[in-house]
């Protein structure tokens, strides 16, 4: 989760086959590496360093490598077909296409490279010796990559469960404080201007939909923009003009994604700490704009300078926001707050790409 945590959410749901895609540039480098590898410790334990170690460690790493690339281009074809499969139905298919290639390997190198300079010129084997080393090697490293791929695979679905769950928590426990709210001012609006309570329960209707909805997929930040619009218009309706907002978003990228809700929890505390406990109110700024492949909005407020003790916060909010952007895009993504002056300013970074 800490590698690619929004990949664990997003990916592991619809994918029934444990054996990873082995077709991939970083999975053919480790392949290639590893089958080296043992090609250096199958030549080490056979001969030693003796006088034809460098003679004997490219041969065998040609044959190793023949056999690894080979065996994993073969299971990447079978994969596409082995979707939906049962595991126990992929993993004998997956161990026997591994010694089924492994006798091809074998057979195409005593019977097609070997003669080109002589019977046993290239290999100082057996033909049957050679077929049976083979496979036993390949029957050993099959089982050995099997169960890793299959430990690896429920570790990474538990991850990924867990990470959805996580973020289900998270988003619920923004729901009640705000939800509250708004239905103090509707409550409060029934009586004096009921066009203006059904606008609010409408507005209302839309957030509760949204905050109901997948919290594993982030949405684009036109779609953030309009739920804190919605929640603006709730408030406007409770703190009149007491509450003004400016907006500096005129160069929002149509591809850049939010965490659902993100943005609207710090929007409430700029409203809650910057303009309830002044009787004048006051102004929050919202502006976004990108910077080094990053998605930057910062929201201000003004401070006051008597703060009312009724409107000390626990910083659970921003805490919320930023455990939820850590767990779909790791690192990458932060949120930093702090006064300056007297504003407070509270900047959300996002990356533009979230797939690099």
């Amino acid at each position: 989760m800490k590698e690619r945590a929004r990949d664990a959410v997003s990916d592991l749901h619809g994918d029934s086959v444990f054996v990873p895609n082995l077709c991939g540039v970083e999975s053919i480098l480790v392949i290639v590496l590893l089958c080296e590898l043992a090609a250096l410790i199958i030549v080490i334990a056979g001969s030693g360093f003796g006088a034809r170690f460098v003679d004997d460690l490219a041969l065998m790493s040609i044959y190793t490598q023949w056999l690894g690339l080979t065996a994993a281009a073969s299971l990447c074809w079978a994969r596409k077909l082995l979707l939906g499969r049962a595991e126990r139905t992929v993993a004998i298919t997956s161990f026997a296409l591994v010694l089924l290639v492994a006798v091809a390997v074998a057979e195409c190198a005593w019977w097609v490279v070997n003669p080109v300079v002589g019977a046993g010129a290239i290999i100082p084997i057996a033909h049957a010796e050679l077929v049976w080393r083979t496979l036993a090697v390949s029957a050993i490293v099959a089982v050995l990559a099997l169960r890793y791929f299959y430990v690896q695979f429920h570790w990474r679905q538990r991850i990924a469960s867990e990470a959805e769950a996580r973020l289900e928590a998270l988003q619920a426990r923004i729901r009640p404080h705000f939800f509250f709210n708004c239905m103090n001012t509707i409550a409060s609006l029934t009586r004096s201007d009921a066009q203006a309570a059904e606008r609010a329960v409408e507005d209302l209707a839309d957030l509760f939909r949204a905050s109901l909805a997948d919290a594993r997929a982030p949405v684009p930040v036109a779609t953030e923009i309009d739920f804190v619009e919605r929640y603006l218009n709730i408030e406007r309706l409770r703190l009149g003009t007491r509450l003004a907002v400016e907006w500096d978003i005129d160069e929002l990228p149509a591809g850049a994604r939010l965490p659902r809700l993100s943005l609207q929890p710090i929007v409430e505390n700029a409203i809650y700490h910057g303009i309830e406990p002044a009787r004048a109110g006051g102004t929050i700024a919202i502006t976004a704009r990108v910077h080094d492949d990053m998605l930057e909005i910062t929201v201000a407020n003004p401070v006051n300078a008597a703060p009312d003790p009724r409107h000390h916060g626990n910083r659970l909010a921003l805490a919320n926001v930023r455990q939820r952007l850590a767990t779909l895009f790791g690192t990458r993504a932060r949120l930093d707050a702090g006064a300056a002056g007297d504003r407070y300013l509270v900047c959300l970074a996002v990356p533009l790409d979230p797939a690099r």
